[in-house]
């Protein structure tokens, strides 16, 4: 069906997992199964299909590297799991804005004399389909001017950060009117934190015992964890998670979820605690107390690359506005909130052309 031209905007320990899988399975059979992907081949397009054309970063040790060599410099840290070549993609100078967080200052190396790129005019030339939004918790003033860019230059836009575009009206009206689609907020792990929280707390819904409090709590070692300690850049984070749980149980009740501290050995591991407390029949207490060891990038490469292939479809079909079903798969903060098993049906229904979006 063609391949789908994919411009990144933040060259980090994500982008690199994603490029790294992308490469590590371009020549993937339809019959193989591939550990986190719906489908080897969704809606007729492969992993080999997706084609990186533009990347953007602001760290001085990426900026002008090829993309497939700006993928394991420092500061990331993620685990290597393929050799990727040269792309023939050169890492482009974006723009800061609030990209960068105090704690964060000290680690990048950022050249004051490097002038950033018109990155809708390379939207343009490098015929982008989709831009990848990668950028740090907090910056949410920058994804909504890379949002805009992505409008201007007529792309579709996938958010995998906590600042609501997918999900904000006013900017579900910016892409309809636009005629694109765009997916998100806030991408979720194969098997990470909050999906496994969202499958516990439906579990005990589902099985009738009343849950009165539950707390989530996450530390890592990677820059991601060091920008959230600053805790100013953290409530959209916190809102996407906690939302993300809350909608499986039908009753408010007390939660306490997000980032909780930087472990600098950790790296690219998110260690992830787990309790809910609650009270089944006769009023008998139980509790339940989990730990999830995972390295984190790695963890979202497969979901990014569903939720890719979900938009270069909508692109096809010229959906315009939000893609509702990838994004109640793939994401924390997605337009509409479903529980695991009815978004994936979702999915499915939209790859047959039986759902709208």
């Amino acid at each position: 069906m063609g391949e789908i031209r994919v411009a990144v905007v933040g060259v980090g320990n994500c982008a690199s997992a994603l490029i790294q899988g992308t490469h590590y399975y371009r020549n993937a059979s339809e019959e193989e199964l591939i550990p986190g992907l719906l489908h080897t081949n969704f809606g007729g397009y492969k992993v080999g299909d997706v084609k990186f054309v533009a990347a953007f970063d602001i760290d001085a040790r990426k900026v002008g590297k090829d993309l497939g060599e700006a993928i394991y410099s420092e500061p990331n840290n993620t685990r290597g799991f393929c050799k990727v070549p040269r792309i023939g993609v050169k890492v482009m100078r974006g723009e800061v804005l609030d990209g960068i967080g105090k704690f964060v200052k000290p680690v990048l190396k950022v050249d004051p004399n490097d002038d950033p790129v018109n990155v809708a005019d390379v939207l343009r030339e490098t015929e982008a389909d989709m831009v990848l939004n990668y950028l740090p918790v907090g910056s949410d003033a920058a994804s909504k001017w890379y949002a805009k860019q992505a409008l201007k230059a007529g792309c579709a836009f996938v958010n995998c950060m906590p600042s609501f575009i997918a999900s904000t009206p006013q900017w579900q009206k910016e892409f309809e009117k636009a005629r694109l689609p765009t997916a998100g907020d806030d991408v979720m792990g194969q098997i990470g934190a909050t999906v496994l929280h969202k499958t516990i707390a439906k579990l005990l819904v589902d099985r009738g015992v009343l849950v009165e409090k539950s707390y989530q709590l996450n530390v890592g070692g990677d820059t991601d964890f060091l920008n959230m300690l600053e805790q100013d850049r953290l409530k959209s984070k916190r809102i996407s998670k906690t939302s993300a749980v809350q909608a499986l149980v039908p009753y408010e009740i007390p939660l306490r979820i997000g980032p909780s501290d930087y472990v600098s050995f950790l790296e690219n591991n998110k260690i992830c605690y787990i309790w809910l407390k609650g009270r089944y029949f006769g009023d008998t207490p139980v509790k339940i107390d989990v730990k999830l060891d995972v390295i984190d990038s790695p963890n979202s490469a497969g979901i990014v690359i569903d939720a890719i292939r979900a938009t270069k479809i909508g692109l096809d079909r010229k959906i315009a506005g939000p893609l509702v079903s990838i994004s109640a798969y793939a994401f924390k903060h997605p337009p509409v909130q479903a529980p695991y098993e009815i978004a994936k049906k979702w999915v499915e229904e939209f790859i047959e052309g039986k759902r709208e979006r």
